[in-house]
């Protein structure tokens, strides 16, 4: 059926104004415009992430204690002092390397992870040096010399003495100077790290 508008012209079908006069004929919704969707405002909400822990899943301490620990090792010239540089100059290169503020704990386990890392290596040196000697039975005459020496005869002391100067005794004399060498450069290390996080890792950002 025909449309018409008020001032009596036809109108064509769907017509939204009339051609004559030019009413509107029905009315008009804007559409609505959305805002765009911006990811960066919501990243910029986003809180950082923690720092990761000092584990040995973290790769960069290991990579850092690993390097610490080649360069230690290098300087074996200087034993007992060079563990404590080691796990200093670790926590240094870690704090320069992440930014991470480290406290005493967390430099006692940069300490730490260095120490470890560290060990295999001087455990190698001491072998080397040492095994010979054992095997040659040079360890064994210089324990009895140097027992030989001391003023005063203790049954107890001269039956230690042959034990170590026998195979077994050797062997053992072998794997208790290891692990000592183990918790010297572990401990040392350690108090190196935590003196590094005295000075040069300041903060609680990472515990």
């Amino acid at each position: 059926m025909p449309e018409f508008c008020t001032c009596g012209s036809q109108l064509p079908p769907d017509a939204l104004f009339c051609h004559k006069c030019g009413k509107a004929q029905r009315d008009i919704v804007e559409p609505e415009i959305v805002a765009p969707f911006r990811a960066e405002a919501i990243a910029s909400v986003a809180p950082p992430l923690p720092p990761p822990p000092l584990d040995f899943r973290n790769r960069i301490a290991v990579r850092i204690g690993l390097l610490v620990a080649i360069g230690a090792t290098l300087l074996s010239f200087i034993p007992f002092l060079n563990w404590v540089a080691a796990g200093f100059v670790a926590v240094y290169f870690y704090r320069r390397k992440t930014g991470s503020k480290l406290n005493v704990r967390a430099g006692v386990r940069m300490g730490w992870i260095t120490g470890v890392l560290m060990f295999p290596m001087w455990a190698v040196i001491f072998t080397a040096q040492k095994l010979p000697d054992a095997l040659s039975g040079r360890l064994a005459t210089a324990l009895q010399e140097q027992m030989k020496s001391w003023p005063y005869r203790d049954p107890v002391i001269q039956e230690a003495t042959r034990f170590l100067s026998s195979g077994p005794g050797l062997a053992a004399l072998m794997l208790f100077s290891l692990a000592f060498l183990f918790v010297s450069i572990t401990c040392l290390s350690m108090a190196g790290g935590a003196l590094g996080a005295k000075v040069v890792g300041r903060g609680s950002s990472v515990g």
